[in-house]
């Protein structure tokens, strides 16, 4: 397990002055890249090594959002390794040690060289050491798509999208997504399943759907095969 404090800063907050669900989920790729650097395979390593850890599915599980000025702690552990596929634990605990959000997520390990999968060496396995998993309801890493969903403005990637690996970062989907939510939705889950990377200059095509408590965004080429799918469910 890897864990860091924090604090929660004016600049992460919503105008109700609590943590939004973007800032949750930054916190959250920030610790993974935390305990990769001090295990010797961050960015700059796994650049040399010509490998990357993508990102295959989140899955955000909100009990409260910490406010501005909250202390938190922000942790993450690996539970399994099977194959190429890699899948993490995350949490977000106040200051009393109440659990406020928990997350789930699933990860391939890609060779640059050839953009195939490949198998960890014993090395990156026995750095990471394997935690129990986390006791929350874990939902299934496909979402399935509505029916029919509703059309949206396209988005072109821009420079601000990228992460290091010159691709859209996992979080710039999530904010895609999230500027379509009804005003006053408060998300209790967020689900999102990773389809393919998209770069700079191209053009992606949002699709929506609000049924119930669920609010569906996907997010697709000119042909309608999505980069990624986002699910949010509302709380009651």
């Amino acid at each position: 397990m890897y864990t860091f404090e924090s604090r929660i800063r004016y600049s992460e907050a919503d105008n109700n002055g609590r943590l939004t669900m973007a800032s949750l989920l930054n916190y959250f790729q920030d610790v993974t890249t935390f305990h990769s650097e001090s295990l010797g395979f961050g960015v700059k390593s796994m650049k040399e090594l010509q490998q990357a850890w993508v990102l295959n599915a989140w899955q955000i599980v909100v009990e409260e959002m910490p406010e501005y000025c909250d202390k938190v702690t922000v942790g993450t552990m690996p539970y399994d390794f099977k194959g190429f596929f890699g899948s993490r634990n995350f949490f977000m605990k106040a200051e009393d040690g109440r659990y406020l959000a928990k997350g789930n997520s699933l990860w391939t390990l890609l060779d640059l060289q050839n953009g195939r999968p490949t198998v960890p060496s014993e090395d990156m396995l026995n750095a990471y050491a394997l935690s129990p998993k986390l006791d929350m309801e874990y939902a299934p890493r496909k979402i399935a798509l509505p029916t029919q969903m509703e059309d949206e403005e396209p988005i072109m990637v821009k420079k601000h999208h990228l992460d290091t690996n010159n691709h859209v970062n996992n979080g710039q989907y999530v904010n895609m997504a999230m500027d379509f939510l009804p005003e006053g939705f408060i998300v209790k889950q967020l689900r999102v399943e990773y389809k393919k990377q998209a770069f700079l200059g191209d053009v992606i095509y949002p699709s929506v759907s609000y049924e119930s408590n669920r609010f569906v965004v996907r997010l697709g080429d000119a042909e309608g095969s999505p980069y990624a799918v986002v699910e949010f469910l509302e709380k009651e």
